[in-house]
């Protein structure tokens, strides 16, 4: 008899019990190997063995070229139907989707949990397959199948997930047609020059190399092939039409009071750089605290720009066909580029020494470190942290809330005086705790360990999840709204009108009023000049929009 999970199982997200019959009888015919687990789980199952069977799962379908693997809760070893009461409620299962994703590397989750109510309760959990080039590993450890057992993922298979990377790698292809007069002179003449900085050893010997030994050395073409890498950091601009379908463009674009855009394309080597010189990089002035001593600095850090923007065009899934946006928006840059963040989280890179293993773009990553363009030890995100911490602006973050882009922010504007006033006055905090105090004075979520640790400095304040940063903090940079009521920053109050804007989908005037009056304190005067003053403040800087008249307005989030 065929093995029935050698071909692929099939669940949709909202499947019938009658669906859900069939699978787990499909199941139930095979024997228990690679790519499906059965388990009694009566009450509990020890979640840190489901995140081993998790990767081992992953792993295998993966080798087995299958897109899904099972583990079914409420069967015994004999194949007989016992039901579990494991994972009953929505919450117990939003638990375990975060424990997993928060185990796996890359951070990965259940396609879906599905609850089957037969002779007994019975879950179907549905294991994603590892992704191609990318062997999935449970807190560090890999994990794949000997038959019904749990095993250590041996070297040969993770030489084989490994190897599939390459050959997978969009960025490695060659470009039929292609050749040395479809690269761009001056982008030729700048790669030699950061190629011979970056190895200063060869550099000498670098002027007697040709072009094609240079190109090959730079680990730029490949077999002596022009590569899809190649048009993208050397390639004219008419060469970058030859990855069509394939969208080699990064597009700024201007929002706010003043509006417009550019796309920008090949050679990358020197377009990002231009790129770069359109953002309006004016310079501010940081008040230091108890002086009248003033800090002036740019909005942005050159360096910091152009390795937010290198690491987009590296890691771009250009099989998308999208482009990467650079919008730029009064008080901030937002850097977009298509698909997942691609290895563990980006505070891993600013508080571990975490190195990365792997690159969704392999060939296009070793050429532009050979360049210069980036560096490939994970240490880009924690020097960007660096810069900006020493720079007492707010420090860039992700989003990654879309699970199909990655969206960096770098801030060039003061978001609260009173954290402000902390890197200037606390240069000895440790990066842990000004990640932590970032979160806050944007009105982020932080755990309980950091909360309970910034609270012991008397460094926060306020009833989670509405903290804000210290009032005694907050006195110290002369901005406290009251002498009499602790102050809330401005940063607080906007977050209240945008989280109830989400909530309600708009407010009146008097919505506003009636939410915001008491929170003011008695120390603001005059409470309606501070709203309209706030209202105008984030209407400039694009967080809202009035689609009522002016006389009766109706404010919207943007």
């Amino acid at each position: 008899m065929s093995d029935p999970t050698s071909s692929v199982i099939r669940v949709s997200h909202s499947a019938s019990q009658r669906e859900l019959q069939e699978t787990l009888n499909r199941l139930l015919a095979s024997r228990e190997g690679p790519l499906v687990e059965f388990k009694e789980a009566k009450r509990q199952f020890d979640e840190d063995k489901l995140g081993r069977y998790f990767t081992a799962l992953a792993n295998e379908a993966n080798l087995a070229g299958q897109e899904v693997a099972w583990i079914v809760l409420g069967v015994d070893n004999s194949r007989t139907i016992v039901g579990t009461d494991y994972l009953r409620g929505e919450k117990n299962e939003r638990t375990l989707r975060d424990h997993i994703e928060q185990g796996t590397r890359p951070g990965s989750g259940f396609r879906g949990i599905h609850e089957l109510l037969t002779h007994g309760r019975v879950l179907l959990l549905e294991v994603p397959s590892a992704p191609r080039g990318i062997p999935m590993s449970w807190k560090g450890h890999y994990y794949a199948r000997d038959g019904e057992t749990l095993v250590p993922l041996s070297l040969d298979k993770q030489d084989t997930i490994r190897r599939q990377k390459i050959d997978n790698d969009w960025t490695a292809v060659p470009v039929p047609g292609a050749t040395i007069k479809d690269l761009d002179e001056k982008a030729l003449a700048k790669a030699r020059s950061e190629f011979a900085a970056k190895h200063p050893e060869v550099a000498d010997d670098i002027a007697n190399w040709g072009t094609e030994e240079f190109l090959e050395r730079a680990r730029l073409t490949r077999d002596g092939c022009i590569t899809r890498a190649t048009i993208l950091l050397l390639g004219t601009y008419a060469a970058g039409g030859k990855l069509n379908p394939h969208m080699a463009q990064i597009t700024w674009h201007l929002v706010g009071q003043e509006e417009g855009y550019h796309h920008f394309t090949t050679p990358f080597l020197l377009n990002t750089t231009n790129l770069y010189q359109r953002i309006r990089n004016l310079e501010i002035k940081l008040l230091r605290p108890a002086t009248l001593i003033a800090e002036t600095v740019h909005k942005y850090d050159r360096w910091v720009v152009l390795e937010a923007i290198h690491n987009a065009l590296a890691h771009q899934d250009y099989t998308s066909r999208a482009r990467i946006i650079v919008t730029e928006y009064v008080d901030r840059l937002e850097i977009v580029n298509r698909g997942s963040f691609f290895e563990g989280r980006p505070e891993d890179y600013v508080t571990t020494d975490k190195v990365p293993e792997d690159y969704r773009n392999p060939f296009l990553v070793e050429a532009m470190a050979s360049v210069g363009m980036i560096e490939t030890m994970g240490f880009g995100i924690r020097k960007m942290t660096t810069l900006q911490r020493n720079r007492f602006l707010p420090l860039p973050d992700y989003d990654l809330s879309d699970p199909t882009h990655v969206k960096f922010n770098l801030y060039g504007r003061v978001v609260d005086e009173a954290y402000t006033t902390v890197l200037m006055e606390r240069s000895d905090l440790p990066l842990a705790d000004i990640l932590a105090l970032d979160r806050v004075q944007k009105g982020l979520p932080i755990n309980r360990v950091d909360r309970q640790r910034l609270r012991r400095q008397e460094l926060i304040e306020g009833r989670s999840p509405q903290l804000f940063v210290s009032a005694k903090i907050a006195q110290l940079a002369g901005s406290l709204a009251s002498t009499q009521t602790r102050a809330l920053s401005d940063t607080y109050f906007e977050k209240t009108i945008l989280t109830y804007l989400s909530q309600h989908g708009s407010a009146s005037r008097a919505d506003l009023e009636s939410l915001l009056w008491d929170k003011f304190g008695d120390g603001i005067d005059d409470k309606a000049a501070k709203l309209s003053n706030l209202l105008t403040k984030m209407r400039r800087r694009g967080r809202i929009r009035n689609v009522g008249s002016h006389a009766q307005a109706i404010w919207k989030a943007l």
